[in-house]
């Protein structure tokens, strides 16, 4: 990413100089430049990029162009990172309608789209919604790109997270151990799409078998893969800090786990209040205090993180509910200020 910052940067002002800034080649190395920051978690920088691109693309090819389409979906990328799912879908499903009027069903490009609504939906347990478009985009995939594609991969590691959602680790396991092995192939042991999958991996293994040894080892492979590609203040390596920090805290190594769970918190709270590693993080770190009965510490945190969620997904979202679960829990030890609200006045 290092390396392909100044290059995207000294296309961007070829072009714009010598095409002129509303030019469609000009919103093509804008939208480049701002994927590229959305990647490094750079997202104040790649917003008014994304807006100038897609405003580019619109005037000039027209609102159904398939350029038009690529802005919508990378956007709304954009906005699912952060946790900003109500501006997320409306852009996914705008690009999806746009890709399937000018390209046809079957396109590869309307499969990443109906795969990234698939995530959206998912992510919003909306699962029967989610299972139709993610099957759908898996077979286009494997029939357009072949079965050891990387994008085959993709959606193998998200369907196993639709499974995983649910509690259906025995499906899970093995869409996403052939991920892995796809992405080891072809991307290389070091690539940030093979952490994603080992991280993946080591937390149905720990939740479904308690196998802490082999899920620490495979988190540890993913946090070094990430802090190397993207350095030590990645949102991604927040959500391995954080995974791990959970892992230590179930084994009871609790002074371990603190460290941990408060780097992953300081490092996720640059990336908008929103981030799920931000959620994530607030709720592992209430959860330690509470097992070592610091309540006072314990409930603030919970507060925080269940406000996001219930504001991003609803008060009867799964994950919603873990939270609300997590912060009764303190409640029931040290009845805070505002436990009244939440809970009803204590006896």
């Amino acid at each position: 990413y290092l390396e392909a910052e100044p290059l995207y940067q000294r296309s961007l002002s070829i072009r714009e100089t010598q095409l002129g800034p509303q030019h469609p080649d000009v919103a093509e190395s804008l939208n480049n430049l701002a994927e590229l920051y959305r990647l490094q978690g750079r997202y104040l920088e790649a917003a008014p990029l994304y807006q100038r691109s897609l405003s580019i693309r619109e005037t000039q090819l027209g609102p159904q162009h398939p350029d038009v389409a690529k802005s919508l979906n990378d956007q709304a990328l954009f906005y699912f990172e952060q946790g900003r799912y109500a501006e997320a879908e409306p852009l996914y499903q705008r690009s999806l309608s746009i890709r399937e009027a000018q390209l046809g069903s079957q396109h590869i490009d309307v499969a990443t789209s109906r795969h990234n609504l698939a995530e959206l939906y998912r992510v919003q347990a909306r699962y029967i919604e989610a299972e139709r478009l993610y099957q759908n985009s898996l077979f286009i995939r494997e029939e357009q790109l072949g079965a050891d594609h990387p994008d085959v991969a993709e959606s193998l590691n998200n369907q196993a997270l639709f499974y995983f959602d649910q509690g259906r680790y025995a499906e899970a396991k093995p869409l996403h151990e052939r991920a892995l092995s796809i992405r080891e192939e072809q991307l290389g042991p070091q690539h940030p799409k093979v952490a994603e999958s080992l991280n993946n991996l080591a937390i149905l293994i720990l939740v479904d078998q308690n196998r802490f040894s082999e899920a620490e080892s495979l988190l540890q492979r993913a946090l070094s893969i990430r802090e190397e590609q993207f350095g030590q203040r990645h949102p991604t390596v927040a959500l391995v800090l954080n995974n791990l920090g959970a892992l230590y805290t179930n084994q009871g190594q609790y002074a371990k786990a603190e460290s941990i769970l408060q780097n992953s918190l300081d490092i996720a709270q640059q990336f908008g209040q929103q981030h799920l590693s931000l959620v994530l993080s607030l709720n592992s770190l209430g959860v330690l205090y509470t097992e070592q009965g610091r309540y006072a510490e314990a409930g603030p945190l919970l507060q925080r993180s269940l406000s996001i969620r219930e504001t991003q997904l609803g008060s009867e979202h799964p994950s919603t509910i873990i939270i609300r679960r997590n912060l009764e829990m303190v409640c029931q030890f040290e009845w805070l200020q505002y436990c009244d609200t939440r809970f009803g006045n204590r006896e």
